[in-house]
C-alpha cells in the first residue's frame, strides 16, 4: 500500500471518511521534499503536460464546468475511491475554482450533503474555493444524479 499524504501537508484535504485529497495550482512548482502523486487528476481546457505517475485529464476550461458532465462524474468517483488508499492530486492551474469545485464533488461522495459541500471545502482547503455561481450549483447538483 502507498503511503497517504501527510494531513498537514499543503493543500491536503481530509474528508468525513478519513480519506486524504491533495488539492493543487499547476502554476506553483512542487516542493521536492513532497512526495509526488500516486495518481493525478487535472482540470484543464487543454491537454496537461506528462507527468511521470500516473494520471488523467478532465476537460474543464478555466471560470467554467467540466465539458462532459457524465465523464467527470466518472473520473472523480474513481479519484474518490483511489484516495482510500492512494496519494490522489487534484489539480488545475490555480488550484482554487475548478480544484475546489471538483474537491467540493468528492465531499459529497463522501456524504457531505450537497448543499454543505462547498463550505465545507472553504473551511477545510481554501477560503477561496469554488469561484463561480455557476460551479457552486454544479456542487449542489452533483449530490441530485
Amino acid at each position: 500500500m502507498t503511503e497517504l499524504w501527510s494531513e498537514s501537508g499543503a493543500g491536503v484535504l481530509r474528508l468525513p471518511s478519513g480519506r486524504l485529497v491533495r488539492g493543487r495550482g499547476l502554476r506553483h512548482p512542487l516542493d521536492p521534499a513532497v512526495p509526488t502523486p500516486s495518481y493525478g487528476l487535472y482540470l484543464l481546457g487543454k491537454q496537461p503536460p506528462e507527468v511521470p505517475w500516473e494520471s488523467g485529464w478532465l476537460r474543464w476550461p478555466d471560470f467554467r464546468l467540466p465539458s462532459d458532465r457524465a465523464a467527470a462524474r466518472g473520473v472523480l468517483a474513481d479519484a474518490w475511491e483511489r484516495a482510500a488508499g492512494e496519494r490522489v492530486e487534484i489539480a488545475c492551474g490555480g488550484g482554487r475554482g475548478r480544484t475546489g469545485t471538483a474537491l467540493a464533488c468528492l465531499a459529497v461522495l463522501d456524504g457531505v450533503p450537497a448543499a454543505e459541500a462547498v463550505a465545507y471545502v472553504r473551511a477545510h482547503y481554501d477560503r477561496r474555493a469554488v469561484e463561480t455561481p455557476w460551479q457552486s450549483r454544479y456542487v449542489r447538483r452533483f449530490g441530485e444524479t
